[in-house]
C-alpha cells in the first residue's frame, strides 16, 4: 500500500523540482509526510531531504505526523483571547492530556492553536474539522469532546 501511494506521487512529480508540490502530493496520499516517505521521494526525485525537511516544517500545512480524527483548532485571535481562550486551551489540553500540537493515543483527538478561525462574534471559539463551537466554556467543552468520544 505504501509502495503504491509513493508510486503514485512520483508519478505525478517525475519533473518536478518544486518542494511544496511535492510534498502536497505526498501528504494527499498519505494524509502526512511520513520519514520513510520523504526518504525515498528525496531519492527518487534527487530533492537534498533536507530541503524537503525545510519546506515541511516552515509551511503550517504540512503534518509530519498523522493527525486524529478529530482535529480541533483552538483560536488565538484577539477576540478570543480577551475572552481568555488561553485557560481554555489549557483545560483542553488537560482533559485530552496533550498538549497543542500533539494528537491523542488513540488517534481520535488532534489539539492545535491557530491566529484565527474567523468566528470573532462567537469568541472564545474553537473549529473541530469543519464546524465552528463558539462561546465557550469548560462545561461545554465537556459536552463537545464527551459526544465526540
Amino acid at each position: 500500500m505504501e509502495k503504491k501511494k509513493i508510486q503514485n506521487v512520483l508519478k505525478k512529480c517525475k519533473d518536478s523540482k518544486n518542494s511544496v508540490e511535492v510534498l502536497q502530493e505526498l501528504q494527499k496520499e498519505f494524509g502526512f509526510l511520513p520519514r520513510d516517505a520523504l526518504c525515498k521521494v528525496s531519492d527518487a526525485l534527487n530533492i537534498p531531504l533536507v530541503d524537503l525537511y525545510g519546506v515541511a516544517t516552515f509551511y503550517t500545512q504540512f503534518k509530519l505526523h498523522p493527525e486524529g480524527k478529530y482535529l480541533i483548532a483552538m483560536c488565538r485571535g484577539t477576540a478570543c483571547h480577551v475572552k481568555n481562550s488561553k485557560k481554555l486551551l489549557e483545560y483542553l489540553e488537560k482533559k485530552l492530556d496533550i498538549k497543542s500540537g500533539q494528537t491523542t493515543q488513540d488517534n481520535k483527538f488532534t489539539i492545535e492553536c491557530v491566529n484565527c478561525i474567523g468566528a470573532c462574534a462567537k469568541a472564545p471559539a474553537m473549529m473541530i474539522n469543519d464546524e465552528v463551537y463558539g462561546d465557550l466554556t469548560e462545561k461545554k467543552i465537556d459536552k463537545i469532546i464527551g459526544e465526540l468520544k
